[in-house]
C-alpha cells in the first residue's frame, strides 16, 4: 500500500473506528450481528482475506470498497455460506433473542445478474420457495418495488432496472435478517441506478435488515452506508462512519466525503 499521508479524517463527517466501536442502529432491528474473527482465506497458494477482524451490528448497513482483487467478493461469499474460511470464525447473532439462531434462510444475496428463472413469470420468481400460505407477500413486494403491473410477464420482457427490482423483492420475500449485495447496480444505467439505490434504503429502513454492500462506486457507498470499509489485499485499511443525515443529498459535505474515500482507495 502507498505510503500517501491524505489527511483521512480532517472532516468530521468521517473518521475512523475502533475495533469495540459500535455502530449507530435501529433500536427495532430485525437484523443479525455479525462477528467475523481472524478470517483467513486461501485458493491453492494464494491469499485472499489474511487476518480480518469484522463486527457488523444488526440493522447496520455497511459498505465494503477496495480495487479489484481486493477481496471483496470473497468476503461476501464468505458470510453468505457460500463457501468456507481456510481459518477464523464467523459468527452470526439474532438481535431479536439471544439464544436465537441464524440459518442460511437467514441470509439472501443479490448481485450483479439478477437470476431470474426465465421459464416463470415475475410473480412465481418473487414466490419461489415460499410456502403457498405466504405467497400474498411476494405480491405485496412487488408492489413495493414498483412491479405490481409487471407480476404476469417474463423476465425477457423487462428493463435492466425492473429485473433487479424483481430480485430485490424475491431476496426480501424471504425476510430475511441479512441482505448481501454484491455489485447489484453495476450494469445500470445512472437514472436507474439512483433509484434503485433509493429503493434498497426505503426497504432496508422499513425490514430493519442487517446490510452488506460490496460496490466499486465510492459515491454509491456514501449514499447508502452507515459505515465504509475499505480492504487492501485482504485486510482492513480503513473504516469510515458515515454521520450524514437521511435521505442523503449531493451536498458540499456529500462531495467532501466522497473525495475523502475515493483518496484513501486510491492511496492502496
Amino acid at each position: 500500500m502507498s505510503n500517501l499521508n491524505l489527511n483521512f479524517y480532517e472532516n468530521p463527517l468521517i473518521q475512523p473506528l475502533g475495533e469495540s466501536e459500535a455502530s449507530t442502529t435501529a433500536s427495532n432491528s430485525n437484523g443479525a450481528n455479525i462477528l467475523i474473527e481472524q478470517l483467513y482465506k486461501f485458493y491453492d497458494e494464494v491469499k485472499v482475506l489474511e487476518d480480518l477482524d469484522l463486527n457488523i451490528q444488526a440493522g447496520e448497513f455497511v459498505a465494503i470498497v477496495g480495487r479489484s482483487g481486493c477481496g471483496k467478493s470473497t468476503l461476501l461469499r464468505l458470510i453468505a455460506q457460500l463457501e468456507k474460511p481456510s481459518y477464523g470464525e464467523i459468527k452470526f447473532q439474532s438481535a431479536r433473542n439471544f439464544r436465537e439462531g441464524i440459518t442460511n434462510d437467514d441470509i439472501r444475496v443479490m448481485f450483479q445478474d439478477p437470476r431470474l428463472l426465465p421459464w416463470k413469470n415475475i410473480l412465481h420468481n418473487v414466490q419461489l420457495g415460499l410456502p403457498k400460505d405466504q405467497h400474498l407477500l411476494a405480491e405485496n413486494l412487488l408492489e413495493k418495488v414498483g412491479l405490481k403491473d409487471k407480476s404476469t410477464q417474463w423476465p425477457t420482457q423487462l428493463s435492466g432496472g425492473q429485473r433487479q427490482r424483481a430480485a430485490l423483492a424475491r431476496a426480501l420475500s424471504h425476510a430475511p435478517r441479512i441482505l448481501l449485495l454484491d455489485e447489484p447496480l453495476g450494469a445500470l444505467d445512472a437514472l436507474t441506478r439512483l433509484e434503485m439505490q433509493s429503493l434498497i434504503e426505503r426497504l432496508w429502513k422499513e425490514q430493519g435488515f442487517t446490510a452488506i454492500l460490496v460496490t466499486h462506486d465510492v459515491s454509491e457507498a456514501v449514499q447508502l452506508a452507515d459505515r465504509i470499509i475499505l480492504l487492501d489485499q485482504g485486510h482492513i485499511a480503513h473504516q469510515f462512519q458515515v454521520n450524514l443525515p437521511r435521505p442523503r443529498k449531493k451536498t458540499i459535505a456529500f462531495a467532501q466525503l466522497e473525495q475523502q474515500v475515493l483518496d484513501a482507495v486510491l492511496a492502496t
